[in-house]
C-alpha cells in the first residue's frame, strides 16, 4: 500500500545546532514586528474602532471612484470605500459619529439616500453593522484578556505536566507566535477584528499542542537515555516527532488553503491568520521551545530520585 511520506521516518537534522542562528533571527523578527505595530499600527476592524460598516452590491463592476465621491461629500467625517471580494461588492466604512447610535443610524440613512439617488443603477444592501464606542472598547479589553488568560493557562498546564523550564519555554514560544502574527497584520494592513482574535487563540492552542508533543518525547527520552548529552537528546526528540508534526501541519494547511481561496472575503483574514499561525507555530515548537531547555537545563532523572543538572553537564 502506498503511503505518502513528506519527511522520512528517521532523520538526523541538527536542529539544536542551529539554535544561535534561529534565536537571533527570531529576536530580530520579533523586534521588527513590535516596531511595525508601534509605527504602522493595526488596521482595526469596526469591532474595535466603532462606527458603521455598509456592504453593497452593484449589478455590474462597481464604480469605486463614484461611490467614494458620493459618500465623502456627505460630511460624515472619515469615510472609506473599497472593493470586498468580487468587483461588484463594495464595503463602506463610516467613522464613529458624535451623538451615539442615533447619529450613526442617521448616517446610514444619508448614505443610502445619496447612493440610491446619485449612483445611477440599482444597489443591494447586503449588510449594515453599527458598533458604538463603548462596545468597541469592551471588545478590545475582552480580546486582550482572552489572549492573556489563554497564555497563562497554558503556562500552568505545562508547568504541572512537566517542569517550570518546560512551562517557561512553551510560553516564550507562544509569545513569539502572537507577536509575529500581530506583526504580519501590521505589515500587510489586513483587517484586525474579532475573527482575528479567535484565530490567535486557535493558534495558541495549536502551537501548544505541537510543543507538548515534542516535550513529551523529550521527557520520554530523558527516562530512556540517562547518559546521553542533552543537546543530542533534544535533537533526537525533535527528529522522532518531525514526521508527525510535518504531516499534521500539512493536512491542516491544505484545509486552510481551501478556506482562504474559496471561503470568501469575510473570513479571509481569519484563514490567513490561521495559515500564518500554523507555519510560525510549527517553527517555534522546533526552534524555540525545545532549544530553550538547553539554556536552562532540565531534570535528568524522572523516576523522582534525581536532581536537576545544567544542559552543559552530563550526569
Amino acid at each position: 500500500m502506498f503511503r505518502l511520506k513528506i519527511v522520512p521516518q528517521t532523520t538526523r537534522i541538527p536542529f539544536i545546532g542551529m539554535r544561535n542562528i534561529t534565536f537571533v533571527l527570531s529576536g530580530l523578527f520579533s523586534l521588527g514586528a513590535i516596531l511595525l505595530y508601534l509605527t504602522l499600527g493595526l488596521n482595526y476592524g469596526i469591532d474595535f474602532r466603532g462606527g458603521t460598516m455598509i456592504e453593497i452590491s452593484t449589478e455590474g463592476p462597481a464604480d469605486l471612484g463614484r461611490i467614494r465621491g458620493i459618500v465623502t461629500g456627505l460630511g460624515l467625517g472619515d469615510v472609506q470605500a473599497q472593493t470586498f471580494g468580487a468587483d461588484n461588492t463594495v464595503l463602506i466604512r463610516l467613522e464613529q459619529q458624535e451623538g451615539g447610535e442615533r447619529a450613526q443610524q442617521e448616517g446610514v440613512v444619508k448614505v443610502k439616500a445619496a447612493l440610491d439617488r446619485d449612483y445611477g443603477s440599482p444597489l443591494e444592501y447586503r449588510r449594515i453593522e453599527l458598533v458604538g464606542p463603548k462596545v468597541s472598547g469592551d471588545l478590545v479589553n475582552a480580546g486582550i484578556l482572552a489572549v492573556s488568560l489563554a497564555v497563562a493557562a497554558m503556562l500552568i498546564y505545562v508547568w504541572f505536566r512537566f517542569e517550570w523550564q518546560f512551562g517557561v519555554g512553551s510560553v516564550i514560544a507562544l509569545a513569539h507566535d502572537v507577536v509575529m502574527t500581530i506583526g504580519v497584520f501590521a505589515l500587510l494592513q489586513l483587517e484586525f477584528n474579532l475573527a482575528t482574535v479567535a484565530a490567535i487563540l486557535t493558534i495558541i492552542g495549536y502551537s501548544m499542542n505541537d510543543t507538548v508533543v515534542v516535550y513529551d518525547r523529550v521527557r520520554e527520552n530523558l527516562r530512556k537515555y540517562k547518559k546521553m548529552p542533552l543537546e543530542e537528546l533534544l535533537d533526537l526528540a525533535i527528529n522522532e516527532t518531525l514526521s508527525r508534526t510535518t504531516m499534521t501541519s500539512m493536512a491542516t494547511l491544505i484545509s486552510l488553503g481551501a478556506l482562504f481561496i474559496f471561503g470568501g472575503e469575510v473570513i479571509r483574514g481569519f484563514s490567513f491568520a490561521m495559515i500564518w499561525g500554523i507555519v510560525i507555530g510549527t517553527y517555534s515548537s522546533i526552534f524555540i521551545a525545545a532549544p530553550f531547555l538547553l539554556l536552562v537545563g532540565v531534570k535528568r532523572d524522572w523516576s523522582g530520585l534525581g536532581n536537576e543538572t545544567k544542559a552543559a553537564k552530563n550526569p
